[in-house]
């Protein structure tokens, strides 16, 4: 007897990259794409080949299932419509990971471990000392002065990175992340702030943990240290919140993200094995972007998990946008719009499952989809598929690519809870107010 029907890509997916030249290195703000950022490359090529799951119905599945758990384990639905103000209430696996706990501070780096989705097995720092930011101040891009935020990213060693007080720090260029870092805000009211953005670009195992990103702008360029050994000249950069470029398992969680010049969240350029997770994302209109080009078919390895977040207000399109790769969008909280919330080109596959999506009064934006670049012919060859999803104020889904479905026993397949779940999945979403001695 066969069980629920479930989707498969509509390719084999065989991956193999174009020679390095290939890479968009304007869009990489790499000016002199040198034996330094060559090198950079094939390595983050390398692992993203490594992180890549052959099948992602897997981690969907895992993902499904943790979160049946989560819920069996609390089920309490007080005060759901109000602020809540009462005792420490974790609403999802994420959270209830660390989140209720008084020591979390004493024992920071069990976030690691909590992590769900396609970026599962990403750890930050863990395996590497605390570095405490002392200084908001960004005044040398160059060499920059320890106690900086700055200095401690661009640290060739794993570095778990927390800050000593509440603190606005304005970007005077772009921020490089190296590999094996986590950025945890926890314990602090942390604004990343009124200058240049986030880049995580060829490097891998990174976590952004509750901070505020908002009001960024493209940086001037300019010479930039990325790491101890290496600093270059890099052109104007987008203005994103956060820009992940040819990167691999990186974590997002617990941000949020709003007014930035370009996206909020941009993944281009074959990154990988990445979870955005209890965001909130506010006054913005293309808010993210995963794969920046139709003709760059090696974003086919890209494998995202979006989940537990809230698209807030004056939001316009693109949550996300995509192409190419795998993405799981999974109990979101859609309450607003303007043009529509998810989209793409190049036939990727969205699977969405388990979302509330509250369309906005303008009759001509209730559809919930948007597709480009393509006849109704090529895009209903796309598996694009809404399971469990609740719609409001008329929403609707378009799917498409049933003939290539595959099927599942009942065994293999593991539903997301329903939409109805969602505001108790999402309703601690953003950056949370953690203080010391206290639980989050």
């Amino acid at each position: 007897m066969q069980g629920p029907r479930f989707i498969k890509p509509i390719y084999f997916f065989v991956f193999s990259l174009f020679s390095i030249s290939t890479f968009l290195v304007s869009e990489a703000s790499i000016v002199e794409f040198d034996e330094y950022w060559t090198k950079k490359a094939q390595i983050a090529e390398s692992i993203a080949k490594d992180a890549y799951k052959p099948d992602p119905h897997l981690v969907t599945n895992g993902f499904n299932k943790a979160v049946h758990k989560a819920l069996d384990k609390n089920s309490t639905r007080r005060g759901l419509k109000a602020k809540y103000q009462g005792p420490c209430l974790a609403t999802n696996p994420i959270d209830r990971c660390w989140r209720c706990r008084k020591n979390w501070a004493n024992h920071r780096k069990r976030l690691a471990s909590c992590v769900k989705g396609f970026a599962s097995g990403t750890v930050g720092g863990k395996f590497g000392a605390y570095y405490v930011v002392t200084d908001a101040s960004d005044d040398d891009v160059v060499n920059p002065k320890p106690g900086t935020l700055r200095w401690g990213v661009i640290q060739n060693r794993p570095l778990w990175i927390t800050f000593a007080y509440d603190m606005i720090i304005v970007l005077k260029q772009e921020l490089m992340i190296s590999s094996n870092k986590t950025l945890d805000g926890r314990g602090a009211n942390v604004h990343i702030a009124n200058g240049a953005q986030i880049t995580v670009q060829f490097v891998h195992n990174v976590i952004i943990h509750n901070l505020h990103i908002h009001d960024l702008k493209p940086g001037s360029g300019g010479m930039v240290r990325d790491s101890v050994d290496h600093f270059g000249f890099r052109g104007v950069s987008d203005g994103d919140g956060i820009s992940i470029f040819g990167s691999s398992n990186i974590w997002i969680d617990h941000v949020s993200m709003s007014n930035c010049a370009d996206g909020l969240i941009d993944v281009v350029q074959g990154s990988t094995a990445i979870t955005i997770s209890n965001g909130h994302f506010t006054r913005h209109n293309d808010v993210m972007l995963f794969g920046a080009s139709d003709s760059y078919s090696n974003d086919q390895i890209m494998q995202i998990t979006v989940a537990f977040n809230h698209y807030g207000r004056g939001l316009v399109q693109r949550m996300p946008r995509c192409r190419w790769g795998f993405f799981h969008v999974v109990n979101n909280d859609y309450t607003h719009w303007l043009m529509y919330a998810i989209g793409g080109s190049k036939q990727p596959t969205i699977i969405s499952q388990g979302n509330r999506y509250i369309a906005p009064p303008n009759q001509a934006a209730k559809e919930i989809t948007k597709r480009d670049y393509a006849t109704e012919a090529e895009w209903m060859n796309w598996v694009w598929k809404s399971q469990g999803d609740l719609m409001q104020n008329g929403a609707f889904f378009t799917q498409s690519g049933g003939q290539n479905e595959r099927k599942f026993t009942k065994a293999q397949f593991i539903k997301a809870k329903p939409g109805s779940f969602v505001t108790r999945l999402t309703r601690f979403s953003g950056a949370l107010k953690c203080r010391i001695g206290k639980a989050c």
